[in-house]
Parts: structure tokens; C-alpha cells; sequence
């Protein structure tokens, strides 16, 4: 007896406000990133400063992406921080 199983795949749409909460959380940790490549910079040795300066290059286009998109987006930095702080609310 050889029974065929399909399986089910749900594919969800995601709201705009999802959207825009992944878009923040990105734009966040990006930020989070070019912090940590800008502080390694000042403290590495010198085999490693081209690494880090390639870094805060690399994540300095990423965070300027991504504030455009939001601009595009039309969001403001009071609605990034109302849709960041309901996205990451505990309970």
C-alpha cells in the first residue's frame, strides 16, 4: 500500500504594517552594524583596517538604502519607533 502524502504550504501575504516593521528592524540593525564596524576601526590592528574600513563602507550604503526606502515609504521616525516598539512588546 503506497499512499501519496501532499503537503499543505499556507503562504501568508504580509500587512503593510509588517512590511514596514521588517523594513524598521532592518534599518535598525544595519545601524547596530555600522556602530560595531566604526568602534572595531578605532581599536584594530593594522592588518585589519582596510577590512573595517570596507565594513563601514559596505554598512553605511545599507543604512542609506534603507532610510530612503522608509522616506519612500513615507514613514517618519515617530512611526518607525510606535511600529518597532509594538512589534517588540512583551506579552
Amino acid at each position: 500500500m503506497s499512499e501519496i502524502y501532499e503537503k499543505e504550504n499556507k503562504i501568508y501575504e504580509k500587512t503593510d504594517e509588517d512590511k514596514k516593521a521588517e523594513l524598521i528592524i532592518s534599518l535598525i540593525n544595519a545601524k547596530k552594524d555600522l556602530n560595531l564596524a566604526n568602534k572595531n576601526f578605532e581599536t584594530a590592528e593594522e592588518g585589519l583596517v582596510d577590512y573595517y574600513t570596507y565594513q563601514i563602507k559596505a554598512n553605511k550604503s545599507k543604512v542609506d538604502f534603507l532610510v530612503n526606502k522608509a522616506r519612500a515609504k513615507g514613514l517618519s521616525l515617530n512611526m518607525i519607533e510606535e511600529i518597532y516598539f509594538k512589534k517588540n512588546q512583551v506579552g
